[in-house]
């Protein structure tokens, strides 16, 4: 056969297919909702860079093989409630929740887009899961596993601050964990021999007053590891410094606000894993069917800076053990 004959064949071949065979029909990219606590992405801090670099480091194009939708309450209830509706009615594929208090709002949004949540403290306590090992339903994620490492923080502030006996919990008491936080914090300075007082607020109108009431004894700070101290970072530090009292918390963004020390879970690290259960929910596994994640590794971290600018030292061999300490 002479290549003219046959090219004129293939043509015609070509033409007879159905149109349906060859025209393939575009591929859906994944829509991933983000519910996120503070009201940008510049008040998340590295958290929102290291969530976004998850899905970088699996290979994910942003727009063109995943479209990540990011929501902002800005920690105000009625937002939570309305931004993770308006991302479920726009059919996401998957709802991420930023903290402990996005998840409970995710979680309410749906009962069939799975939810993943991120550096929530205690998920069965809080109700979102029923077992770690198999949550069943739609919702799974990562814990911080932060309220019991108060006592951890408690014994650092012990070799710390020369004769302590006072601290102090700032807690914020529209989080819906706050009595886990309140109970988990007597039992450690109780056990430690310390006077342990709780201060709570609820709007940052309410810190300037909380720590004035400090300034009656309290030698030591503590804050609870929930999304509005976070976003309220920069102004409890410099509150916590100009009442010169040490202030522990469990976030790395947070001791670069001013704090003196953190001992908690690496929040990138755990943000940054978010992408890896989202990739396997694309890929078919279930919700339910994925383990709640807790972290086995803690950083402990000190603000040479602040030690100073509150008047203490810090013993050479505590310095030894920090995992980073800044300058």
């Amino acid at each position: 056969m002479k290549r003219r004959e046959f090219v004129t064949l293939l043509g015609a071949a070509a033409a007879a297919w159905p149109l349906s065979a060859r025209a393939q029909p575009a591929r859906k990219i994944p829509r991933i909702g983000v519910l996120w606590h503070a009201g940008s992405a510049e008040e998340e801090g590295s958290n929102f860079k290291a969530l976004v670099k998850g899905f970088t480091d699996l290979g994910y194009i942003e727009g063109r093989m995943i479209i990540l939708e990011h929501r902002f309450p800005n920690e105000v209830p009625d937002r939570f409630r309305s931004m993770a509706a308006e991302l479920v009615s726009s059919g996401v594929d998957v709802l991420i929740a930023v903290g402990a208090n996005a998840a409970p709002y995710a979680k309410n949004a749906t009962t069939t887009i799975p939810v993943v949540f991120v550096l929530v403290s205690d998920p069965i306590g809080s109700g979102l899961v029923k077992s770690l090992a198999r949550p069943e339903g739609n919702v799974t994620g990562i814990s911080n596993y932060a309220a019991d490492l108060i006592g951890k923080r408690l014994e650092l502030f012990k070799e710390i601050v020369p004769g302590l006996s006072r601290v102090a919990l700032l807690v914020n008491s529209n989080a819906q964990i706050s009595s886990v936080y309140i109970d988990v914090f007597k039992a450690a300075t109780a056990n430690l021999g310390l006077f342990g007082g709780t201060y709570p607020w609820r709007s940052p109108d309410e810190l300037v007053p909380a720590f004035d009431a400090m300034k009656q004894g309290v030698q030591a700070l503590i804050t609870c590891p929930d999304g509005a101290a976070f976003t309220y970072r920069n102004l409890i530090s410099r509150l916590a410094i100009e009442s010169r009292l040490p202030l522990s918390t469990w976030s790395r963004e947070t001791l670069r606000a001013g704090a003196l020390m953190s001992y908690g879970a690496d929040g990138d690290a755990i943000c940054q894993r978010a992408a890896v259960y989202v990739d396997k929910i694309l890929k078919g596994t279930k919700p339910g069917e994925l383990p709640v994640e807790q972290p086995t590794k803690f950083e402990f971290l000190i603000n040479l800076k602040t030690v100073k600018a509150v008047g203490l030292d810090v013993p050479p061999m505590l310095l030894t053990r920090a995992d980073e300490v800044i300058e």
